[in-house]
C-alpha cells in the first residue's frame, strides 16, 4: 500500500548527511535505514499521517497538492517542508521528501497548538474536490484530523530538542 505519509524528527548530523548524498541515493538510505531505525527505535521521533497528508497539505495550501508555497505559513510548510530533497525532479515519481530547519519546525508546532478542530475543517472544506482524489466527506474530514491531531506530541519533541523535520511518503 503506497502513499503513506511519516514524518521523521532528525538531528543535524542526519540532516547533513541526506544532503550530502545524491539525490538519487537518497530514497534508500530513508528506506534502508532511518525508518528501520526510527520504527523500531525512536517511535517518538516519528509520526504517521497515513494517507491524510494529501488532504492536510492541500488545507493549508489553499486547496493545492504542489510544491510551491501555496496558503499561510508556516502550516504551508508541515508536509512539503521548506526544501525539497526529492520528488519534484526528473524521474522523482516514486518517492516525496522534504525537510524543515528546527526555526521553521517551532513555528509549525506553535501554530498547530493555536488550531481548532472547526478552523482545520474550514480549510478542508475549500479542498476543490475535482483535484483531490478521495471524495470529500465529514469521514475523510475525522480521519484527516485525526492524524494532524496525533502529531502534535512528534512536533512538539521536534520544537523542544531543536530538531529537523524530514516528511516521506512513496508513491
Amino acid at each position: 500500500m503506497g502513499c503513506l505519509g511519516v514524518t521523521f524528527a532528525i538531528d543535524e548530523k542526519t540532516k547533513d548527511t541526506l544532503l550530502s548524498m545524491k539525490r538519487s541515493e537518497i530514497v534508500d538510505y530513508i528506506a534502508d535505514e532511518l525508518e528501520e531505525t526510527f520504527f523500531a527505535e525512536k517511535r517518538e521521533y516519528t509520526a504517521e499521517y497515513d494517507k491524510s497528508w494529501d488532504a492536510t497539505h492541500r488545507a493549508f495550501s489553499n486547496g493545492k497538492l504542489r510544491f510551491e508555497k501555496d496558503g499561510s505559513y508556516p502550516l504551508n510548510h508541515l508536509i512539503y517542508g521548506e526544501q525539497v530533497l526529492y520528488g519534484d525532479g526528473e524521474d522523482e515519481e516514486d518517492y516525496i521528501i522534504t525537510l524543515n530547519n528546527p526555526a521553521v519546525v517551532k513555528d509549525i508546532y506553535f501554530a498547530l497548538t493555536q488550531l481548532d478542530e472547526n478552523s482545520f475543517r474550514e480549510k478542508y472544506y475549500l479542498i476543490d474536490e475535482k483535484e483531490y482524489d478521495f471524495p470529500m466527506s465529514e469521514e475523510d474530514f475525522e480521519y484527516s484530523w485525526g492524524w494532524l491531531k496525533s502529531s502534535l506530541a512528534f512536533w512538539k519533541i521536534a520544537s523542544e530538542q531543536n530538531l529537523y523535520v524530514i516528511f516521506t511518503v512513496d508513491q
